[in-house]
């Protein structure tokens, strides 16, 4: 039986949790406009996982649950995803499609990010195996409580429309929709902090 007990991993985990997310992302339907072909999807999607949300490794953000069943990457306050090397990724693995069309649907991501200090989730996946067992709810709930605790605000962009109720019965309001071109639509979401009773 799947435990739902959720934890911070430690560095020596990343690459089990990336093993997760690369499991989990296989069908959604940013990641594989992105990288349509499967081999391409594979070979880019852990370096894509590490240099969008592998920086919560070494901050506290890298949550699991289960055995490795499910893996949130959450970056606090002040932590970005690294730029650079995402670029260099899109330059060099994207689909036509994605490179064409990609930079203006990263341009509204931008726009729609909080300016007052945030947790922000750029990458939350079940193992398909694990999927449907509220596993996903365990992780939101996890660092839902790290918000609230520290009175921050928490963001993410959802890659895949299936998803936003989940997120919204944690408490995440939808902000709008990014899409440009032949992009699939994200749906930015952010949770105000709740104030502790008593």
């Amino acid at each position: 039986m799947t435990t739902k007990t959720v934890r911070c991993a430690t560095p020596a985990e990343e690459a089990a949790a990336i093993a997760t997310l690369t499991l989990a992302f296989s069908t959604d339907p940013a990641t594989r406009w992105t990288w349509p072909e499967p081999q391409a999807y594979l070979a880019a999607f852990p370096r894509f996982a590490r240099a969008f949300g592998g920086a919560g490794f070494a901050k506290g953000g890298a949550h699991i649950v289960g055995d490795h069943a499910g893996t949130a990457l959450w970056l606090p306050p002040g932590i970005e995803p690294d730029g650079a090397a995402l670029g260099e990724l899109m330059r060099t693995t994207a689909s036509p499609e994605s490179m064409s069309d990609g930079m203006r649907v990263m341009q509204q991501m931008a726009s729609y990010h909080p300016r007052d200090p945030h947790w922000y989730l750029p990458l939350i996946g079940i193992d398909p195996k694990h999927q449907g067992k509220g596993l996903g709810g365990a992780l939101l709930a996890y660092a839902n409580g790290i918000c609230d605790r520290d009175g921050v605000l928490a963001y993410l962009e959802s890659s895949n429309p299936r998803n936003v109720p989940l997120y919204q019965r944690f408490g995440f309001e939808v902000m709008g929709r990014i899409q440009f071109g032949s992009s699939p639509t994200l749906v930015p979401m952010v949770r105000q902090p709740r104030r502790s009773r008593g």
